[in-house]
């Protein structure tokens, strides 16, 4: 989709007014029992007459472009309607009135997308509230939600917002299978292979990476190896995962109301998921207490479990499990929480967004236990960045030549995989 021409405040005035025009001339409770199509097009209809008879300087594009706003703006959600539409951009962010970015491919750029002033982008906020029953004001200044499309929406507005509304979603439209990430080179078939033997196999997995690395999108690849006879149970601030499988339920955290009540937290979740007789539970992220309960239920019945974590390496990954568990209350000695970590958590898959975009699986490390008081981290497969090319980072995946000890365990499931995947040297990129 190409971008729209810039926007001036002459036409963002116009705007204004005829929108206001159509707004005031339009009777859209006397059609709310007409089919959608008929009210689209006689809004449509109206836009077009107004147009021709707003500003005599506004060119023929710019009537046809102020036609499709006036649309946008009824029935829509403003400038960011085309963005919405448009499937190949991941993040949306809104700083000001005229101050958009979106990102593609992992780069984001400018847009020349803009709201007339603060007040415009301040109601399609609240518009974007009130779609998934929401409400955002000075009493409730902040609001997080899930788009009936699986987009996330974060909004601030002031007094928290110093400088005025600001906006973030997160589009979530795509969805990979595995394939395509061995097509777009987030990994190589051989460490695929690994991963799909261990997810197979109920190897309890952790995938750790930092803010859009692509966490939950290899979860969502990866939970595709899941056998369909098994019944999962997923456990999600925002649901993001989109399992293939016939026997999913889904859990959803819920925040306070406006009065402050109301709240369900992960923990509380992970804890009734153990109740629905689960085969596995996936938690969209660890990021609390509820990392206690979701190591529990690894180590009582439930391997293959699978989670996400906020952290630059899979050791720092182990070291927020930790912290997460100590804020469960429970004053746990720290011998025995790496215990139950390293028991629980057998592969890390770490992820990371490299130079110029690129998302890549950047580690694959068994958990072999603790040592000297130390995480004993065993790296499998890594990926080794050579260069930059037009600023983009290139790089190639080695195999450590270390063959992992959850071999036997995916053995004993019938599950054999070659040991010459694991020789030390380069991976190949492709069987």
């Amino acid at each position: 989709m190409t971008a729209r021409p810039p926007t001036d405040h002459r036409y963002q005035g116009v705007k204004a007014e005829t929108h206001r025009r159509l707004v005031g001339q339009f009777d859209l409770t006397a059609l709310a029992a007409a089919p959608p199509d008929r009210v689209r097009r006689e809004a449509r209809a109206l836009a077009a007459s107004l147009a021709r008879s707003a500003d005599a300087l506004l060119s023929d594009a710019d009537r046809d472009r102020l036609v499709d706003d006036l649309m946008d703006e009824v029935f829509g959600l403003g400038p960011l309607e085309p963005l919405l539409a448009d499937p190949t951009v991941t993040d949306i962010l809104v700083n000001g009135p005229h101050a958009v970015y979106v990102e593609r491919a992992g780069v984001l750029t400018a847009h020349p997308a803009a709201f007339a002033d603060a007040e415009h982008l301040l109601r399609v906020i609240q518009r974007l509230a009130a779609r998934v029953g929401r409400r955002v004001d000075t009493a409730s200044p902040m609001v997080d939600a899930r788009l009936p499309d699986g987009s996330r929406v974060n909004a601030v507005i002031p007094p928290l917002a110093l400088d005025g509304p600001v906006l973030s979603v997160r589009r979530f439209g795509t969805r990979f299978a595995p394939a395509d990430l061995v097509a777009n080179g987030t990994l190589p078939p051989a460490v695929l292979a690994v991963l799909r033997a261990a997810v197979t196999g109920r190897v309890s997995l952790l995938v750790s990476g930092g803010t859009g690395s692509g966490k939950t999108t290899l979860l969502n690849a990866l939970s595709a190896f899941i056998p369909a006879t098994e019944r999962l149970v997923t456990v999600e601030d925002t649901a993001e995962l989109r399992l293939r499988q016939p026997h999913v339920v889904r859990l959803e955290t819920r925040p306070a109301n406006a009065e402050g009540v109301g709240e369900v937290r992960p923990r509380e979740l992970v804890r009734n998921a153990l109740r629905m007789r689960p085969d596995r539970i996936l938690v969209g992220e660890c990021r609390g207490p509820e990392a206690l309960d979701m190591l529990q239920a690894m180590n009582t019945g439930h391997e293959g479990s699978l989670t996400t974590v906020h952290a630059n390496t899979p050791r720092d990954a182990l070291a927020r499990l930790e912290v997460m568990v100590a804020t469960a209350g429970l004053d746990l000695p720290l011998p025995v929480v790496r215990r139950s970590i390293t028991s629980a958590v057998r592969l890390v898959v770490q992820t990371a967004r490299l130079a110029g975009g690129p998302r890549r699986v950047v580690a694959v490390a068994e958990v072999a236990g603790v040592r000297r008081g130390r995480y004993a981290v065993r790296t499998i497969f890594r990926f080794k960045q050579t260069g930059l090319t037009d600023g983009v980072a290139v790089g190639h995946f080695e195999a450590t030549g270390r063959v992992p000890r959850f071999l036997t365990r995916l053995a004993a499931a019938g599950i054999d995989l070659p040991r010459d995947l694991f020789t030390k040297g380069l991976v190949p990129r492709a069987d």
